[in-house]
């Protein structure tokens, strides 16, 4: 049975308190004492309670390319848990597209000499710190949440994985100190990284879900190194197979054998002999952003904590959890040593939309204007995006229906792909630029809870 997260909680001052059992907010919300403040994250605001007793609450966050892990870690007497959990899901490739595509048009505007104008550089200037807009958004996003989070909840700290990787160790792993050679993480950098490079699977035979080992492009035996260039993953069965041998010798023997995996790996060869060089793309989006996002979240006049993913793996693999993104943003840094689960705790899922799009006006894929310049897009109380709750009396989609509202330019009103008359309609909550859902599947977590607990403290 999946758990939801706990609710967020709120006096009648609109200060946080400590996050309650969704089980305690319906006994609120049935006696009158509480009401509903918002629908995503689920959140309530007490009527007749001001200020309250609460525990440190700690924020963690583990920032990706595409998406971004968000949980709440409260620390109790009896250890730290985490109490809320999101994975924030980013639509920075969908920016970069866009842009991409505007660009198009210009050029083959002024290619064809149709509503060309001199390109103005010399009054254009980047302010200090200024991002690419792809990635200006996924910062935005993380800030944004980050904002809310610390609104709605008494958060007193904010852990960050400052960066994936320690890129120095790559190149030189010959790097003095005893710390690099004989520390409890010596090795997780560099396993990290090409986990995530070769996605989690052998890279000769796509094996996945087996163990994974470190192999040696060029055998030490024969002049290879321990650089990152020279690395790769492969799973038992394919490093012995392998032996000391160089890929391209390999390659030929394969290449003489009937069998189907021989097969496999003769196709896969040239693709890792192409991805030995070739730069990690969710690693540079780290480190392209990394201190950008610390220094915005000091603006939070919380105290920022930083770690590597290297210590978030070790902390996670220690504990036996699985692999999430809110799981492991729970193991993030020092506090992440040691953090319960509940099990089959079920995250918030949180997609990035955007707020519409910023043009004037459609065009075609000549690049010229077609349809109706845009208007406003609100109309009478709503907008499209907004949550709605439909109540249909009579006809074919008679009942109640939730979902997002889609304004159209008639004005009209559709509701999970049929049309509804805004009479039958009831706000639930604005249009914010995300769209929520639960993350498929729980935290996987099956170890019983620790002997002698008592029942969870909720202060109310």
């Amino acid at each position: 049975m999946q758990k939801q997260n706990c609710v967020l909680v709120l006096d009648k001052n609109k200060e946080p308190l400590m996050p309650c059992h969704p089980a305690r907010a319906r006994q609120l919300l049935k006696k009158g004492r509480a009401a509903v403040f918002r629908r995503h994250p689920f959140t309530i605001i007490l009527k007749d309670r001001e200020g309250g007793e609460t525990q440190p609450l700690e924020l963690k966050i583990d920032p990706g390319a595409k998406v971004t892990g968000l949980p709440l870690v409260a620390e109790f007497p009896r250890g730290r848990e985490v109490l809320w959990a999101a994975e924030l899901h980013h639509r920075g490739e969908q920016v970069r597209e866009a842009l991409h595509r505007r660009r198009g048009y210009r050029r083959f505007r002024r290619y064809r000499k149709t509503r060309y104008r001199e390109p103005r550089f010399s009054n254009r200037g980047r302010p200090e710190g200024w991002l690419p807009p792809s990635l200006e958004s996924r910062v935005a996003n993380i800030l944004t949440w980050g904002k809310r989070l610390c609104r709605w909840s008494p958060v007193t700290a904010v852990s960050v994985e400052l960066a994936k990787f320690d890129t120095q160790k790559f190149q030189h792993p010959e790097i003095s100190g005893i710390e690099y050679q004989q520390g409890e993480l010596s090795g997780y950098e560099v396993r990290e990284y090409l986990l995530e490079k070769y996605g989690r699977r052998c890279a000769y035979c796509g094996k996945e879900d087996v163990p994974l080992e470190v192999d040696h492009v060029v055998p030490k035996s024969r002049g290879g190194t321990d650089r990152v260039s020279n690395l790769t993953l492969a799973c038992r069965e394919c490093n012995r197979a392998k032996g000391n041998r160089l890929l391209q010798e390999w390659l030929e023997d394969l290449k003489k054998s009937r069998r189907a995996v021989d097969r496999k790996r003769a196709e896969n060869i040239p693709k890792v002999l192409s991805l030995l060089k070739e730069p990690l793309k969710g690693a540079a989006f780290i480190n392209a952003t990394r201190y950008a996002l610390v220094e915005r979240l000091k603006a939070l006049g919380l105290p920022v904590f930083t770690a590597t993913a290297a210590q978030t793996k070790y902390n996670r693999a220690r504990q036996g959890y699985p692999k999430a993104h809110w799981i492991d943003a729970a193991c993030v840094g020092e506090t992440g040593e040691s953090v319960r689960l509940d099990p089959g705790m079920q995250a918030l899922k949180i997609t990035a939309r955007g707020h519409g799009s910023r043009r004037v006006q459609n065009v075609d894929r000549y690049g010229f204007p077609r349809g109706e310049p845009k208007r406003v897009r609100r109309f009478m109380g709503f907008a499209t995006g907004d949550l709605v709750k439909a109540v249909i009396p009579t006809g074919k989609y008679a009942g109640v229906h939730v979902g997002r509202v889609a304004i159209r330019s008639r004005p009209g009103f559709r509701l999970n792909g049929f049309d509804v008359h805004p009479k039958h309609l009831r706000l639930l909550q604005r249009a914010d630029g995300y769209e929520y859902d639960w993350v498929k599947g729980g935290s996987g977590v099956s170890s019983p809870r620790p002997e002698g607990r008592g029942p969870r403290r909720r202060v109310i």
